[in-house]
């Protein structure tokens, strides 16, 4: 099956990335993990890609906690560690319950 291209063909005008000087071992590390009919644009594109969902992920997850400890200080109400992870056993084994793995 070929390589899908990551980006979705639209319409809207491109632009281009800054090419970027990497020492020699980097660049051989990048060509051993490509897949056989991918091109180093399609490496390099999908790669940031991804790093834009994971930043972006990270900030989210980042707002949440500030969020949630923001209403912790306004209501007075805290979790403790043991509490935290007893939701989320009781999470996770209801999650495995569901899918027959419990």
């Amino acid at each position: 099956m070929p390589h899908s291209h990551p980006r979705q063909r639209s319409k809207a005008k491109t632009s281009l990335l800054p090419s970027v000087r990497v020492d020699t071992d980097l660049r051989r590390q990048v060509e051993k993990v490509m897949a056989k009919d991918e091109s180093l644009s399609n490496f390099i594109e999908a790669s940031v890609r991804a790093e834009i969902q994971e930043r972006q992920a990270h900030r989210a997850f980042l707002q949440r906690g500030l969020r949630s400890k923001a209403q912790a200080e306004l209501t007075g109400v805290y979790y403790g560690v043991d509490e935290v992870m007893r939701r989320m056993d009781d999470l996770l084994a209801k999650a495995q319950a569901k899918e027959g793995k419990g």
